[in-house]
């Protein structure tokens, strides 16, 4: 056989790159073009066309943000709410000084103060309802939350939202009278709200941003359930949420210190998923890429840094062994959602009456608590909040053409607001992170030269900020 000239050689890899199909250049981006040379490949050795994977880093605004972050104010707030001596769901709710009802009333004075700096963008709430009696309620009960909902500057009706719940109990769930400090579980996780709420409220995020205390989680998911679903019965658009829980020390019961590292917790095949797209998505093997996989796969990316000056652990479980948090309800009603968690937790320190046994302390007290981890907890939760509230809303109805067969793979999806361009990310089924990044302009659909049997797709979409939404899983068209 005659060999090829040298020519066709040369330009073979030319076939193998991404092959767009329309792309509107008109429109600058903020983010740089790609600049790898076709030369820089050796001819006939690429299987794998676009850039590697970077991170999104921080912007000096949300440098900004994540510097005022203060360890201090994060004990204050944890001290004070563990200064009401028990915040049981059923305890005292009228007395000023001790009780659920006199936290609540501190956290909404709290969060009014925090409005009042932000030129009318922040309202408060409170929002209660009557919980029946039953499980672990012994009478109907008032369960409150205090939302404070900083109203998105270009896109209102796109909802971010993080919480922690500031009710505690002691080593009887039912017991509603004796000292439950709650410091760690999860006055923490509360502070961490409050304090992204006072620093938020100067700045005008995109997206609407709701910083939440929920009542009645450890009787049972009372006040983020009811939260949960008042959004969907409005249809609201909620993009991401997580909590914070249990968030309040590195070291676990063997004494070691993971202080640069939180774990957080996705949940895999999607509570609702549609009777279609659940065997689809197990034949297509996309049970790593739920929603909630990928919105904690997206705080990964731009939370672990040195501005955070943490690692994100992505847990691929919806919580931990016999436990359960407020995001499973906002799973439940459809929506991405995802928890923090401390590395390795002391369990001495939750759940437990305020005793010494055989010389060691029990209870979930402050002085158990690092006030500057908690502050790098909320750094992280603050990057992935503001990042998530600033980038462009997730493409829409993305697909993967397999009407033929082919080595090349076709997507394609619906254009979003606020994005001036999209990303096609890659990664082998292997690995958990994205590898790959081919960026293909404002366009709708895009031919690549990856074989979709071989990888996993995801499609995201970038603002004139820089900012990049998280990347959805393409199912077959």
């Amino acid at each position: 056989m005659r060999p090829p000239s040298l020519s066709k050689i040369t330009t073979l890899p030319l076939l193998l790159l991404p092959l767009v199909h329309t792309q509107n250049t008109s429109i600058p981006l903020a983010y740089p073009p790609s600049t790898c040379a076709i030369d820089s490949y050796p001819a006939l050795t690429i299987a794998h066309p676009g850039t590697p994977y970077t991170p999104q880093l921080p912007t000096p605004e949300l440098t900004s943000i994540l510097a005022a972050i203060s360890p201090t104010n994060i004990e204050a707030i944890i001290e004070k709410l563990v200064s009401f001596g028990t915040r049981h769901t059923q305890s005292d709710q009228t007395s000023p000084t001790r009780g659920i009802g006199a936290a609540r009333d501190w956290l909404l004075s709290e969060y009014q103060r925090f409005a009042e700096e932000s030129d009318g963008w922040m309202e408060v709430e409170l929002q209660s309802y009557i919980q029946p009696a039953g499980g672990r309620l012994t009478a109907d009960t008032n369960i409150s939350n205090i939302v404070a909902t900083l109203r998105g500057s270009v896109e209102p009706e796109r909802i971010i939202v993080v919480s922690g719940h500031y009710d505690s109990r002691c080593l009887d769930v039912m017991d509603i009278t004796s000292d439950a400090p709650g410091a760690d579980d999860d006055a923490s996780g509360v502070a961490i709200s409050m304090e992204l709420a006072r620093i938020m409220a100067k700045y005008r995020p995109a997206a609407t941003i709701k910083f939440v205390a929920v009542a009645g989680e450890e009787q049972g998911l009372y006040g983020s359930g009811y939260l949960a679903r008042s959004l969907a019965n409005a249809r609201a658009n909620v993009q991401g949420m997580w909590t914070n829980d249990i968030v309040g020390s590195p070291i676990g019961e063997d004494t070691r210190n993971n202080s640069n590292t939180i774990r957080i917790f996705s949940q895999g095949i999607p509570t609702n998923e549609s009777s279609l797209n659940a065997p689809r998505r197990l034949t297509i093997g996309g049970e790593n890429d739920s929603p909630s996989r990928s919105l904690a796969r997206f705080t990964q990316e731009v939370a672990s840094n040195s501005i955070t000056n943490m690692s994100v652990e992505h847990i691929y479980r919806t919580d931990r062994y016999l436990r359960g948090g407020d995001h499973s309800p906002f799973l439940s009603a459809g929506y991405a959602a995802a928890r923090f968690t401390e590395p390795r937790e002391n369990f001495a320190h939750q759940h437990q009456d305020v005793v010494v046994r055989n010389g060691t302390q029990y209870g979930d007290l402050p002085e158990f608590c690092d006030f500057y981890y908690i502050s790098r907890v909320g750094k992280v939760t603050g990057a992935a909040v503001w990042s998530l509230a600033n980038g462009p809303g997730n493409p829409g109805n993305v697909t993967i053409d397999t009407s033929a067969l082919t080595n090349d793979s076709t997507l394609r999806w619906v254009k979003v607001t606020g994005a001036v361009a999209y990303e096609i990310v890659w990664r082998p089924t292997g690995s958990a992170v994205w590898t790959h990044v081919i960026e293909v302009g404002d366009v709708a659909s895009a031919t690549v030269g990856v074989s979709k049997d071989n990888v996993v797709f995801g499609v995201r979409s970038v603002a004139a900020n820089g900012y990049k939404s998280p990347a959805v899983f393409p199912f077959p068209s």
